[in-house]
């Protein structure tokens, strides 16, 4: 699905495609939660470009964020799944507790992404937010190839 857009997306495309909203983005930006990859912002009325790994790690926090995690261990988790594991996200999923966040791998694997004690567990499937993510893309492309081909 990346080969659909070389030059990158801009942010309302990120937020389009992703379900966040600018301010979030924005915010996850300055902050570097997520950094744009292909241009970040540099001055006033630059732009900033997301490749499509970063259109993945913000879909991954929405998951995340939706399912009750707090800004904080979200930030942690992203960070530990950056630094540490290489994962496939779309091969994994992360199993999520009061004060735990656990990343299962298809191939059995279990790492803890957070040190903590013991709760109830959510499971957020990785490989549904990167299939949801390609999806949405589809449809962004076969709508672009109808409004140029009605220009």
């Amino acid at each position: 699905m990346q080969e659909l857009v070389t030059d990158g997306f801009s942010g309302p495309a990120v937020c389009r495609i992703t379900g966040v909203t600018y301010r979030q983005l924005d915010y996850w930006a300055r902050t570097e939660l997520v950094t744009p990859s292909v241009a970040s912002a540099s001055g006033s009325g630059s732009k900033r470009r997301y490749a499509y790994s970063d259109l993945v790690e913000v879909k991954v926090i929405k998951s995340l964020l939706d399912a009750g995690v707090s800004l904080a261990r979200t930030r942690q988790a992203v960070t530990c799944l950056r630094e540490g594991l290489g994962a496939d996200l779309a091969s994994a999923s992360l199993i999520l507790s009061g004060t735990k966040t656990i990343m299962a791998h298809s191939n059995g694997e279990i790492v803890d992404l957070l040190r903590g004690g013991q709760g109830v567990f959510n499971v957020v499937p990785l490989a549904g937010v990167v299939a949801e993510l390609d999806d949405t893309l589809r449809t962004e492309a076969r709508e672009l190839d109808r409004t140029e081909l009605s220009a």
